[in-house]
């Protein structure tokens, strides 16, 4: 009886945001994030590629030359795209060779149908581009779901990892790691997530109401919330599919990995965890945790940060991670 209230408590709850928003037009920003596009090329210097992917394009942007040091791959979590590295990259580039790219699903790169979005999915898609551009010794910079396949590439491949940079990632459970709210809404099963993809799914404005919500939680400085708020919500419309697809494994993918620990503990490469601390999620004890776990790693966790360490405190960021790992690599 309780459950089957609930049940329809949820459903009353979601008819009345469909009712509410469902005259609301979703505001235009295209003209916002082509003027971005515009001035952010003309003050960085980027290589543009489009590379195959099992007949698909993932989207990259190639930037810095090659030196001495590894290079730096830069990977996004979700709900976002490959602008998370926007305020970054630019004070890196002359010290790093540097990779961006959107995984499949996100940003600009191909977003096939009837695909299944999940840490394989992602990893394939950070191995196509570690093969296009032919790159021996790496850094993997990870953000958020980026951590699972990242690590678990690193995990396998200990001969090109030269080092991990963990920016409010995730790997396997902790005791204090929490679901960002709009996480926990698809990622848990039942009536209310169904209600929730269905709703999101056909109503623009709804899914648009929700997404700039919690993009507002990840930012801690109130200048830059509104800006990227328009660069990622603008392309946050396509990436829908993808998000639903790995939000519904989100759950299962994290139990795998709890039979990773070991590896984890026996893990020689370098890691430099690097976390927000105004993060009430992806919090200051997951970052102790993986701490504790990676023998080989130091921890910095930067006030006036959230979630998104790298657009908050990007100087911050681009500090600990310039001569990361202290030694050098065979570069590329």
């Amino acid at each position: 009886m309780e459950l089957r209230v609930y049940k329809l408590m949820a459903f009353g709850k979601m008819v009345f945001f469909i009712l509410l928003l469902n005259g609301c037009a979703t505001v235009d920003h295209s003209g916002y994030f082509q003027a971005y596009e515009e001035r952010y090329r003309a003050e960085t210097d980027y290589r543009l590629h489009q590379l195959p992917r099992d007949g698909f394009k993932i989207h990259a942007r190639e930037y810095g030359v090659e030196s001495h040091k590894p290079t730096l791959v830069m990977m996004h979590g979700f709900p976002d795209s490959m602008h998370l590295y926007d305020r970054l990259v630019p004070l890196l580039a002359k010290h790093r060779h540097i990779i961006t790219f959107d995984f499949l699903g996100w940003g600009d790169s191909d977003k096939p149908e009837q695909h299944r979005y999940d840490v394989a999915s992602l990893r394939r898609d950070l191995e196509a581009v570690i093969d296009h551009f032919s790159l021996n010794q790496v850094v993997l910079v990870m953000h958020d779901a980026s951590g699972q396949p990242g690590i678990d590439w690193a995990l396998d491949n200990p001969l090109k990892s030269s080092g991990l940079v963990l920016l409010n990632t995730y790997y396997a459970s902790s005791p204090t790691l929490k679901a960002p709210e709009a996480i926990k809404r698809f990622s848990t099963p039942g009536l209310y997530r169904d209600l929730s993809v269905w709703a999101t799914s056909h109503f623009d404005s709804l899914w648009m109401q929700g997404y700039n919500q919690q993009i507002a939680k990840f930012i801690s400085t109130d200048a830059l919330r509104e800006p990227f708020q328009k660069i990622l919500g603008y392309q946050s419309l396509q990436i829908r599919p993808a998000f639903f697809s790995l939000n519904r494994v989100l759950n299962e993918e994290i139990e795998k990995r709890q039979e990773k620990i070991p590896a984890l503990q026996r893990l020689q490469t370098p890691v430099r965890i690097i976390f927000g601390n105004d993060d009430t999620d992806l919090n200051a004890g997951v970052a102790k945790d993986f701490h504790q776990l990676l023998p080989n790693s130091e921890i910095h966790l930067i006030e006036g940060a959230g979630h998104f360490v790298q657009i908050d405190k990007p100087s911050v960021v681009a500090s600990l991670i310039r001569d990361f790992p202290s030694s050098d690599g065979a570069g590329r």
